[in-house]
């Protein structure tokens, strides 16, 4: 669903809520007879899906305010250079998506490559653009650390976007053609 320009969606755990619920209503229904289920129980499965989209809208909404700043202020990288002693820097990468995590949550990680390294990107929403493995994207985020007191910097990400880039596969130049 879109709404302006950004787009909402609703995740897959949401939709398996509605549609359990919705079961266990019209079980509850249709073995009681009682209509006063009904006129609860529709509510609060709408609620159910309205909830989530409406979340999903407003984080949307905030990451979209985000870009321009971000854009900004942000410092092109390469992933072997950070570090902890970066953390809270605003930072801008290239990169291969090498695989992909808890996107039917709406909350994607990435694990993103280039030929220096790899880091994890993770988002709190969705991104805009369906991004996959072997996607060419360009990311826009802050670097915290992945636990409150422990662990490696990850990339906190506010966009990840495809970029037109193709990937250069090295040949292999001790096989004979």
């Amino acid at each position: 669903m879109k709404i302006g320009n950004i787009t909402v969606r609703v995740s897959i755990v949401a939709v398996a809520v509605v549609v359990i619920f919705t079961i266990l209503l019209s079980f509850a229904y249709f073995s009681s007879g009682n209509t006063v289920l009904l006129l609860y129980g529709i509510p609060a499965v709408i609620l159910l899906l309205v909830i989530p989209m409406a979340l999903n809208y407003m984080s949307q909404k905030q990451y979209m305010e985000l870009i321009p700043e971000y854009e900004r202020e942000a410092r092109p990288v390469r992933i072997k250079m950070i570090n902890m002693s970066m953390k809270g820097q605003v930072v801008r990468l290239e990169g291969v998506v090498e695989r992909t995590y808890f996107q039917f949550l709406n909350r994607p990680q990435f694990l993103v490559g280039d030929r220096t390294g790899e880091i994890s990107v993770k988002m709190f929403t969705s991104p805009q653009e369906d991004i996959k493995k072997d996607d060419v994207v360009e990311v826009l985020g802050t670097i915290i650390q992945r636990y409150i007191f422990t662990g490696e910097p990850v990339v906190n990400c506010v966009s990840i976007k495809k970029i037109p880039k193709k990937i250069e596969i090295k040949k292999d130049s001790s096989k004979k053609e």
